[in-house]
């Protein structure tokens, strides 16, 4: 037989019954100190209130959950962890620390054998997950403070990718850089990048202003102006020296582009001494303003002696308006350039006759003449304003015989022969006349007198001023010998062409002249 049972009610085999299962362990009595010990465990995150209770699979739930929190939190950030994740792993410490202390009164744990011994390895291991978040602290700050010296080596690399770039493009990066540097000494003061701002700062305006090292002053005025702006965009901010440092270069570039557009003819330094002197009235360069604007008025008055006394004339009348629109601020600097612009405006004025001089023999008869009559009107009692008129005279005359304008004219007057001028016109003339001798006078109108038709001297037989019936109006003068150029023209209209005549005059002879009238003016001698 084998091990089996036979059942004979059955007529058949069967298995033996099987054995009652052991009974659960029993209940361990109520322990308050233990529940604690086992919650505390749960609370450092390792689950070892649960290992101490034997639930592994609970104490591998808490690994996984310490786990995951360090994937989110490492490696550390400077935003540091999500505040969502951290309050879900709080809850959850919660909820395994009450589940724990609920399991933990009526189990008996596993080791150590005692419950106070428990509970405190319990608050000795709480000092891993408290050191853990000094630790995280720590790599955060450090983080953090990467993360500033980070965003102050980008401000840098803004200043210094711009060196020597025109300040107009430049200027958008110079603000942004700036910008950084604000920030960090005023929201993370105590930053290591913070710390470094001051000599960040000093590159900062040496890259600015680094025209002015270049000797570039016009080039330097708007980055100057522009680092004097900087303290107010950093208030709170002690920048030491770099408080004043644009302040003497500013004042130096804007006295040497105004000399240089001074000396040059440019329009822009009125502009330019005005803000130096306006904004640094008390600096070194101020003082130097008034003795150059002096001397730029003594080298152009030199040129009313050279080659282009005209153009210097025109230098020293922009020269004067110019004075006038310096603000000079201050009354000593102010009596300066108002002398200096008086002497501009007598220079210009006394020039204006060399400069007519000059137009005559240069053959710019028309500029001569209105530049002559300008200056006689205006210096009726200078001794220059006759032969200033008589100049009028030669270069209105030359406009219609430009030979005329070969002869320069002088006081010279009167000579040995006659010349006798009638006017055979229904119309007032003025007679000009140059060569030894210049003059002019005016022949009242011909009352008797009449137009003659074009050509009609010659086809009617007649000769103009060779009516004896009529009583022309007429004029002896006495001339030397030589050639004369006479020009005469109706006083009062100016449309009326002006006719012309060239007489050599010799010795021993009567000389006539005589004006008249066609469709357009002439004269015969």
């Amino acid at each position: 037989m084998s091990g089996d049972w036979y059942d004979a009610r059955q007529g058949d085999y069967a298995m033996p019954p099987m054995p009652p299962m052991p009974p659960a362990p029993p209940l361990a009595p109520p322990d308050g100190v233990r529940a604690v010990a086992v919650a505390v465990l749960n609370l450092s995150g390792l689950g070892l209130g649960y290992l101490l209770v034997r639930r592994r699979i609970l104490a591998a739930v808490c690994w996984a959950a310490t786990a995951v929190l360090l994937l989110v939190a490492l490696p550390a950030d400077p935003d540091g962890v999500p505040g969502a994740v951290l309050v879900l792993y709080a809850l959850f410490l919660l909820a395994v620390a009450a589940h724990g202390a609920v399991v933990g009164l009526r189990t008996r744990p596993a080791w150590p054998p005692r419950a106070p011994l428990a509970l405190a390895l319990g608050l000795v291991l709480l000092a891993a997950p408290a050191g853990g978040v000094v630790l995280y602290d720590s790599a955060r700050d450090e983080a953090v403070e990467q993360m500033l010296l980070d965003r102050l080596g980008e401000a840098d690399r803004l200043v210094t990718s711009n060196r020597g770039a025109h300040f107009e493009s430049a200027q958008a990066d110079y603000r942004k850089a700036l910008t950084v540097y604000r920030d960090l000494q005023a929201d993370h003061p105590d930053s290591r990048a913070a710390a470094e701002v001051p000599d960040r700062l000093m590159t900062f305006y040496r890259t600015v202003g680094a025209p002015y090292d270049a000797g570039n002053y016009c080039d330097a005025l708007a980055p100057l102006r522009y680092l004097r702006t900087v303290p107010k965009a950093m208030p709170g901010t002690d920048l030491g020296v770099l408080e004043n440092w644009p302040d003497d270069r500013l004042a130096t570039s804007l006295y040497e582009c105004a000399a240089d557009a001074l000396a040059s003819g440019q329009t822009t330094w009125p502009d330019r001494f005005g803000e130096l002197l306006t904004t640094f009235p008390d600096s070194e360069q101020t003082a130097k303003v008034a003795p150059a604007v002096t001397a730029a008025v003594g080298a152009t008055e030199k040129g009313l002696r050279g080659t282009e006394p005209c153009t210097a004339v025109e230098k020293l009348k922009a020269l004067a308006t110019r004075i006038d629109d310096v603000p000079a601020g201050q009354a000593d600097i102010g009596d300066a350039l108002d002398k200096d612009a008086r002497r501009a405006r007598a220079g210009a004025d006394a020039g204006t006759y060399t400069c007519g001089v000059d137009q005559y023999k240069d053959g710019a008869f028309e500029d001569a003449q209105a530049t002559m009559n300008t200056y006689a009107t205006g210096h009726r009692g200078s001794g220059k304003a006759a032969l200033a008129k008589k100049f009028a005279i030669a270069a209105e005359v030359a406009q219609t015989l430009p030979a005329a304008g070969k002869h320069v004219p002088t006081n010279r007057s009167g000579g040995s022969i006659q010349v006798t001028v009638k006017n055979d016109s229904p119309d007032e003339i003025t007679v000009l006349y140059t060569g030894p001798v210049t003059g002019s006078f005016t022949l009242k109108a011909c009352g008797s007198c009449t137009v003659y038709p074009f050509g009609g001297t010659s086809l009617l037989g007649a000769e103009p001023c060779s009516d004896s019936g009529k009583k022309y109006p007429q004029r002896t003068i006495q001339l030397p010998v030589g050639t004369t150029y006479f020009v005469h023209r109706p006083k009062n209209d100016s449309t009326a062409s002006a006719g012309s005549d060239t007489a050599k005059l010799e010795s021993g002879y009567l000389y006539t002249e005589c004006a008249y009238t066609t469709q357009g003016f002439g004269g015969t001698s």
